[in-house]
């Protein structure tokens, strides 16, 4: 064997046992992903055992109702759609006033528009979202895909093609961290993306042969399973720039083929600096911890107390409607009150002189399942930040407008936790592709101008990433009907008026966009 064979084959072989020591340390983070997905899809006795995998819970007796009462789902529906209807809107400012930086900065918001529309980035935010959601984590891997974009050249069936930024939401299950007690992507030394691909998909994209199998796929809510044709897991593994590797590495494994090694491919940190091409939004932050936390977390010991309740509640239901049957030993055949019940008109035999049967009295619903089930309600709203239950049950209770309101907001500042995950994570997209374009544009492309009527070509000389910032990218931190309230208390004290009493044609344009309505160009 020659020194370079053992080099490459020491090389991949020390690449897998890294993934399967960080497989062994993501286990519960992974089996807390799983049971939060079986409790958001109506799973609900479901639990993590001491070698953390997840598994059904028995019946204690088999007369037990065991129904689920899923809050869960609405819970974070509402959420998401809270959340998925709020996309960022940022905004570039040059850093003087010269013409030059004025017009790097008004190129850059045209490109990162663009972008934002071509690859259709709303849903791919939808999706990490939804990942964070369940999982606590979602991630953007922002990349350089050479094969899309525009043909530049064609010859002898040969094509090649400008090529073009591509984001893709990238599932926690796919992240392998150097170390699950880093909290940032900054602060590890390495990450592993590990994916499963189709052998075709393989052969197409790095040209190596490998060898695929079935690939039986758990669903992660209950027992169903889905099979993967001819399949092999191919492990990215990224190393962060050192003393012996300045430029990072990148090596990329499958079975015992090497696919590719070479320092890391894009320049997609400040000051020219090569990185990881992983941004991380996390639904709630965990202290100490790369993975984020989800709210369905927190929310799963309120759902186990909920079904408890309704299920005892409705066993206490069927005592008093079916009642429970006491009989004197060997008074009556049991085996047949046993199968056929006692259904109207039916003839009891009993032995003479015995105590005929009789019902156990009970006493009615205690109104502590009542109490109980209303305090779990309530939980329910208070720690997830969604306030439809509440609210719409607190009208019955005569509360104010302005109390609901007041509980409604409450509820919005929670979500304003993650609104900022949100709009931190999709700031961090937003650089990285402005930094690609500066690294891989070479070639002049177009651009549609803010002004949706003309276009103009660029290329990555004309991108100055250090002359400008981002100043805008807000992400509705308040609700809108709040803003409108305000604005409203603003007109009626005259706060917005000029000192002839009338208001600014530009402020009343804004006030009017804020309610849907658009000022007449003729009046303008």
């Amino acid at each position: 064997m020659k020194k370079n064979d053992k080099f490459l084959e020491d090389l991949i072989e020390s690449v897998k046992q890294d993934f399967l020591t960080r497989q062994q340390e993501r286990k519960p983070f992974e089996a807390e992903w799983k049971l939060n997905n079986n409790f958001f899809h109506g799973n609900q006795y479901a639990t993590i055992n001491p070698f953390n995998d997840v598994e059904d819970m028995d019946k204690m007796y088999f007369w037990q109702e065991r129904e689920v009462f899923n809050h869960i789902a609405p819970v974070i529906e509402n959420r998401l759609s809270k959340l998925t209807a709020t996309r960022p809107d940022m905004d570039i400012m040059p850093t003087t006033d010269s013409e030059d930086d004025r017009k790097i900065a008004s190129l850059s918001k045209d490109i990162l528009k663009n972008t934002y529309e071509k690859l259709n980035l709303s849903s791919v935010i939808g999706k990490v979202t939804h990942w964070s959601e369940i999982c606590g984590t979602g991630f953007y891997k922002v990349v350089w895909d050479s094969s899309s974009g525009k043909v530049v050249y064609d010859k002898d069936g040969k094509k090649m093609r400008e090529g073009d930024v591509s984001v893709i939401a990238v599932s926690p299950f796919e992240i392998f961290p150097d170390s699950c007690a880093n909290e940032n992507i900054e602060d590890c030394e390495s990450i592993i993306h590990a994916k499963s691909y189709s052998v075709r998909e393989i052969k197409n994209t790095w040209g190596v042969d490998v060898v695929g199998e079935d690939v039986d796929e758990p669903y992660m809510a209950g027992d169903f399973t889905s099979v993967k044709h001819n399949q092999a897991l191919v492990i990215e593994k990224y190393e962060a720039p050192s003393v012996e590797y300045p430029e990072g590495r990148l090596i990329i494994v499958c079975g015992d083929k090497l696919l590719y090694m070479g320092e890391l491919p894009f320049i997609n940190l400040p000051d020219g600096k090569r990185g990881f091409p992983f941004i991380k939004q996390v639904a709630l932050k965990r202290t100490g911890a790369f993975f984020g936390q989800s709210v369905i977390s927190k929310l799963i010991p309120i759902q186990r107390a909920y079904n408890a309740v309704k299920n005892r509640k409705h066993e206490f239901i069927n005592r008093l409607t079916m009642g429970v049957l006491s009989v004197e030993e060997g008074s009556v055949d049991i085996d047949d009150l046993s199968s056929d019940g006692l259904q109207p008109g039916k003839i009891i035999e009993y032995r003479q002189g015995a105590t005929p049967p009789k019902f156990l009295t009970e006493t009615g619903m205690p109104d502590i399942f009542h109490e109980e089930e209303e305090q779990l309600l309530d939980e329910f709203s208070e720690i997830s930040g969604v306030t439809e239950l509440l609210s719409n049950r607190y009208y019955s209770k005569n509360l104010s407008g302005t109390a609901i309101e007041l509980l409604i907001e409450q509820g919005e500042n929670k979500l304003n936790i993650t609104l900022d995950e949100i709009r931190t994570a999709v700031k961090q997209v937003a650089k990285q592709i402005l930094r690609l374009y500066k690294q891989f544009a070479v070639m002049p492309r177009l651009v549609k101008l803010s002004d949706n009527k003309s276009v103009a070509y660029f290329k990555n000389s004309d991108l100055g990433l250090d002359d400008v910032q981002f100043v805008s990218d807000s992400i509705l931190n308040s609700s809108l009907n709040s803003q409108r309230t305000q604005l409203l208390e603003l007109i009626n004290s005259g706060a917005l008026k000029r000192s002839d009493g009338s208001i600014d044609e530009e402020v009343k344009s804004k006030i009017l966009s804020l309610f849907g309505l658009q000022l007449d160009e003729d009046k303008k």
